[in-house]
């Protein structure tokens, strides 16, 4: 004769519970998703913790289906489907609602990352909409599969930095390879019983989707980077770390005769270190490049300044200095135009 320990006893009637009242997960991923983000902004130290949690809820997501069996023989009953599915997406919601904070924080939106940031929120709404998500979104393979590594993609550029203080080029190559990597098994699955052309030609479309995904990470916002504070100026204090006034027009022979400073304070996470860059633009055509080194951790941002003095003989029109990551990544844009 058996005997069950008392924790496994206490434990299937949260599992009976839960088969009897499955949205409730669904409402505990929405609502914990939000959480897990005020949390982090308002104690940074529990991000890593939190991360944890969300790549340890993806683990699951991944190998579900071993799991539930185990799961099922170690605690000698069945799993209710429903149960399941509402898991799923409990997942979804809590991943796709903890990342989108920091995605509208970060994106630059007259830029080609509002595009980005759009499709993360649409399918949080997917995600939270039962006929969209079960009737619509769970029956197509192929949109499943895209929503699944899109969401997995966003997740491990967000928590990557927060729990190993990966650079964000690095990030990025993790989450881009994760994702394309996660995509084969439900590909094989979509091309059970088709020829090996058709197969190999859905391949190489993945594979081309992945390096896609390289040459578009312009478009994806650096999710734990952000500008707290920029400006364009004549003159930073050095001892104080403080720009002077801000400029948006500036003549051309004080341009000429004083240069000027581009001034960022950067928002990163404790103990990332990261090379970032002023790109200093002048009608669409890239004239510098400087390359500057922040350090995480500071609340206000880590403040960093470049300055130029150089500049062509016809200077006249509109400027920009974009603040990027060695990856491309946009952080954010400062604009200024040079008048006579």
């Amino acid at each position: 004769m058996h005997f069950m320990p008392s924790w496994k006893i206490r434990l299937q009637p949260l599992i009976a519970l839960a088969s009897r009242h499955p949205r409730l997960l669904a409402l505990f991923g929405f609502v914990s998703g939000l959480a897990s983000f005020l949390l982090v902004e308002r104690k940074e130290s529990l991000a890593s913790l939190i991360a944890v949690v969300m790549l340890v809820s993806w683990a699951w997501l991944l190998l579900e289906n071993l799991l539930t069996r185990s799961l099922s023989r170690w605690l000698r009953m069945e799993l209710p489907p429903p149960l399941l599915r509402y898991a799923t997406q409990m997942i979804h919601q809590e991943s796709l609602f903890f990342v989108l904070p920091f995605f509208f924080t970060t994106t630059t939106w007259n830029s080609g990352q509002a595009a980005f940031t759009s499709l993360l929120g649409l399918a949080a709404l997917v995600s939270i909409v039962d006929p969209l998500y079960y009737r619509w979104l769970a029956t197509r393979r192929l949109a499943f599969m895209a929503f699944h590594c899109l969401t997995l993609f966003a997740v491990l550029l967000t928590t990557l930095p927060l729990i190993y203080q990966l650079a964000t080029p690095q990030s990025y190559r993790l989450a881009l390879g994760s994702a394309v990597l996660l995509a084969f098994p439900s590909l094989l699955g979509a091309l059970r019983g088709q020829n090996w052309r058709r197969r190999l030609a859905l391949f190489g479309l993945l594979a081309a989707l992945g390096g896609a995904g390289w040459w578009a990470r312009a478009w994806v916002p650096p999710a734990t980077l952000w500008l707290n504070a920029a400006a364009v100026t004549l003159e930073v204090d050095g001892r104080s770390r403080e720009p002077g006034a801000s400029l948006k027009r500036i003549g051309l022979a004080q341009l000429q005769t004083r240069g000027l400073y581009a001034y960022t304070a950067i928002h990163a996470p404790r103990g990332l270190n990261e090379r970032i860059y002023h790109v200093w633009r002048h009608a669409g055509r890239e004239v510098d490049r400087i390359p500057l080194e922040i350090h995480g951790g500071r609340q206000e941002g880590y403040r960093a300044w470049s300055r130029k003095q150089r500049f062509p003989a016809n200077a006249l029109g509109r400027w920009e200095v974009r603040v990027q990551t060695e990856a491309g990544q946009l952080i954010g844009v400062l604009r200024f135009r040079v008048v006579e």
